[in-house]
């Protein structure tokens, strides 16, 4: 009987040794560790490397170009080429609108007194208008003024210039001469003359003939 109750015994105290209760908290032996101090792995991050193996660093996304930065491509007219011919550069530049008033007074001028002439015809009388406003006094010193002169031109009556509808494919022709004689892009044969007429007409001047060109004759 005793040597069964040491069996026991026996039994009893290997169990215990084997098994321990489940703990909810820790005992006074385990320490905790706070979070807050706790220390993170630290991950190694790779540079960013140039072509020839320099570090760059990210541009932020501030200095790319926005849509108000970004270059946008400007309207205007053609560029004009000086060595391009006449009937080149009066079709880049033709247009129902002179642009200014000046612009359109010499265009009146071309139309009126030149509307059926070669462009080379059309050319000399704008140019001859273009003299007059820069003789220096002679004459007035603008095409309007040059225009509006007493006795110069039959087409002008008062001080109004006569409508020409714009979608007058001969009055853009105009414009566009206008556009060319102003910015002196092509030289006309009659070169400083002053004056001018048809040929149907012997107003007896005592003038220098410098050109003629188509029914027109030019004086200086």
């Amino acid at each position: 009987m005793a040597s069964f109750r040491s069996a026991l015994l026996i039994c009893a105290a290997l169990t215990a040794t084997t098994i321990a209760p489940a703990r909810a908290g820790p005992t006074d032996g385990d320490t905790l560790v706070n979070v807050a101090n706790a220390a993170l792995a630290k991950v190694s991050v790779p540079e960013l490397l140039d072509p020839n193996g320099q570090p760059q660093l990210a541009q932020p996304e501030a200095d790319a170009p926005t849509d108000d930065q970004t270059a946008q491509p400007v309207v205007g007219r053609p560029a004009i080429d000086p060595s391009e011919n006449l009937a080149s550069m009066v079709e880049h530049l033709r247009g129902r609108d002179a642009g200014s008033r000046e612009l359109e007074c010499l265009a009146t001028g071309v139309y009126f007194e030149a509307k059926s002439e070669p462009l080379a015809g059309q050319l000399a009388v704008g140019q001859v208008i273009a003299n007059r406003a820069q003789s220096g006094g002679r004459f007035p010193s603008t095409y309007c003024g040059v225009l509006f002169q007493r006795g110069q031109f039959s087409f002008v009556h008062g001080h109004s210039l006569p409508h020409v509808a714009p979608e007058n494919r001969q009055w853009q022709t105009a414009v566009a001469i206008a556009k060319i004689v102003d910015e002196r892009l092509k030289n006309s044969l009659v070169g400083d003359a002053l004056f001018f007429h048809a040929r149907y007409v012997s107003p007896g001047w005592h003038l220098k003939r410098v050109a003629s060109i188509g029914n027109h004759l030019f004086f200086r």
